[in-house]
């Protein structure tokens, strides 16, 4: 600890005392540089204050980012984030109740003659568009069913369902068939019926209730996790069966079902509604996504899925159960009624990492996201503590374009757009009801420096006493928010922080916001809201630079000569040195201790020749 000084005229350096001539001289150093502006001003063009202004456009995802970085998606919300403004999802239908009793999952929902069947457990019901009920049974699976396909046999339009105890099908809605032959999966190819059990067993079916074994996966039971229809590396339309171990592809001349050439690490959930989308095939892993193209003599395989960059928050990260096709997006249905106990990360070869997850039972939620090609958005999120999403369906039943999806017991429908419509722009969408909100990443400044939030802006529209729009800020990684007052006004907003009585700013290191839209009974208006932008100011950390003239004149404590030699070492010295000038007694080198640590980084010394060794030296130090 550096030595306390208690005489006028006296400092203390490297633990050697000099008298002094005049005061010591001190300033602040730790500021940044100046900033130099080429052409025209940009918004963080000001010399002392910075902006930081979010964008969502790159999807949901990303939990942090530091002043410089890109900063184009939100960390997660059920907002739309495709456009310029943030408005309220739209508005998701849940059915009426079924009328089943006891507990069961809802394992498949079909379609047929523009009408939408699901399976309640065992319990075949159809959907009534117009009194929103499910009527009565229609027939008994013997099991619970794990697909649904519609299909064309001999000119007759039918609809199946799989169970684990065979098929039931039916071409009227009225009268169904079971069929013992089992089938975990269907697809439809080459005008044949095509199923595939639990034991990798492929059968194919050209008059229906009549089957033929096939081909058998080299795999043990419980390996495959699907079955459909995509193009192989020729081109050719052919049948693929995706399993826990990878993808298989069918040859139909060899009764064969081949590994493909993409090596794939095993995953309980590998390939679970995978599917065809596009120009590709999509292959789900736990919360990763494959996008594999396939050529005349390569494959190209990317990662695409949620779990990128910083994945989605460990309440919401889960498995995805299917991938349905769309006109806009690519509908990923995500398990996350079981909560991550560990997170583990394994290797893809050539294609980067994915991460995995432990998991414990029984908490957490479901999730609806969409892949657009360039960004996942979330499209629904459930509540806590009910059963999982566990089965969709994408139609224009009832001549209306739907995603039908089963969660906690109900069925529920989402509307889809044909065509790419900005929300500001169509009068008919309907919103949601609830309160839904967005969360930014935190910005970091890091350690290197200290923040000060001065300002928060946003844009409003169609703000009015009940469709209000409230911003919020939580700072150092906390989980507490504080909220600005609720917005009901159009226009810019400016909050001042903390506030517009005391706008002496807010110190951070790390800062997120979080957006909150609320609708009224109208259901077809929604608050929109841009973007904040923030005004900030970054600071470093006080370092003070210390000058003083040193009096050589005569001997003082030691000769002059020695405090000569003291000073050269200290100048010359690679570690820090002791400072003092004060007679402080703080145990700490804090605020209230002004005894410092420096770099001696010059010394302009003024000295007589020969054996007079007296004189001055100015010396300048830096606090470490």
């Amino acid at each position: 600890m550096p030595e306390r000084v208690e005489s006028t005229q006296e400092v203390s350096i490297n633990a050697v005392r000099y008298r002094t001539k005049g005061p010591v001289r001190q300033r602040l150093i730790s500021q940044f540089a100046p900033k130099y502006v080429i052409g025209d001003f940009a918004q963080d063009s000001h010399q002392r204050d910075s902006i930081w202004a979010p964008t969502f456009k790159g999807g949901i995802g990303k939990d942090r980012v530091r002043p410089g970085e890109a900063s184009n998606k939100a960390w997660w919300g059920t907002l739309p984030i495709r456009y310029d403004q943030l408005v309220l999802p739209q508005l998701v239908t849940q059915t009426a109740a079924s009328g089943v009793t006891g507990s069961f999952v809802i394992g498949a929902i079909g379609e047929l003659a523009n009408e939408i069947y699901a399976a309640f457990g065992t319990d075949v019901r159809k959907y009534n568009n117009t009194t929103d009920s499910w009527g009565s049974s229609l027939a008994t699976l013997p099991g619970g069913a794990t697909d649904a396909i519609t299909f064309r046999m001999a000119n007759v339009v039918y609809l199946a369902f799989a169970t684990t105890g065979g098929y039931t099908y039916t071409s009227d809605g009225t009268t169904w068939t079971d069929d013992t032959k089992d089938a975990l999966h269907l697809a439809f190819w080459d005008d044949r019926l095509w199923g595939i059990d639990n034991t990798g067993l492929l059968w194919w079916s050209s008059q229906i209730g009549s089957e033929q074994d096939d081909a058998q996966l080299p795999l043990p039971n419980g390996s495959v996790t699907d079955l459909f229809v995509a193009r192989n590396s020729a081109g050719i339309v052919v049948l693929f069966a995706a399993t826990t171990r990878g993808l298989y592809v069918h040859d139909a001349e060899a009764t064969k079902l081949h590994y493909t050439d993409w090596d794939l690490p095993y995953h309980p959930d590998n390939g679970k509604g995978a599917m065809r989308w596009r120009d590709s095939i999509y292959v789900p892993s736990g919360l990763g996504v494959y996008r594999y193209i396939q050529g005349s003599n390569n494959a190209v395989v990317t990662i695409m899925g949620p779990d990128r960059d910083d994945g989605l928050p460990s309440d919401r990260r889960g498995v995805i159960r299917s991938l349905i096709g769309t006109h806009n997006d690519l509908i990923a249905l995500v398990d996350s009624t079981v909560a991550p106990a560990a997170q583990t990360s394994f290797p893809t070869r050539g294609v980067g990492n994915h991460h995995g997850v432990v998991m414990d039972p029984d908490v957490g939620y479901s999730s609806i996201l969409g892949w657009n090609e360039a960004a996942w958005e979330v499209k629904w999120a459930s509540g806590t503590d009910q059963q999982r999403i566990s089965a969709a369906h994408v139609s224009n039943a009832y001549d209306t374009y739907r995603l039908w999806f089963a969660q906690n017991l109900l069925v529920s429908y989402l509307p889809l757009q044909r065509d790419i419509v900005n929300p500001q722009e169509i009068t008919t969408l309907t919103y949601s009801a609830g309160t839904e909100e967005l969360l930014t990443p935190w910005l970091d400044i890091g350690q290197d420096a200290d923040g000060l939030a001065k300002s928060v802006k946003v844009v409003v529209a169609d703000a009015s006493s009940t469709e209000t729009v409230t911003l919020a800020y939580a700072i150092n990684d906390s989980t507490t928010f504080t909220s600005f007052a609720a917005i009901t006004a159009n226009g810019v907003t400016e909050y001042l922080f903390p506030n517009s009585t005391t706008p002496e700013g807010v110190a951070f290191w790390a800062i997120r916001f979080r957006i909150r839209l609320v609708r009224g009974s109208t259901t077809t208006t929604s608050p929109s809201v841009s973007p904040p932008t923030l005004l900030y100011r970054k600071k470093l950390p006080p370092k003070y630079e210390f000058s003083v003239e040193l009096d050589l004149l005569k001997d003082y404590k030691t000769t002059v000569k020695q405090m000569r030699d003291s000073l050269r070492t200290a100048k010359e010295r690679n570690l820090l040195v002791e400072f003092s000038y004060r007679n402080d007694t703080g145990t700490g080198l804090d605020g209230s201790d002004r005894r410092f640590y420096v770099d001696v980084v010059d010394a302009t010394n003024l000295e007589e020749t020969g054996t007079d060794e007296s004189g001055t030296s100015l010396v300048t130090m830096i606090e470490g």
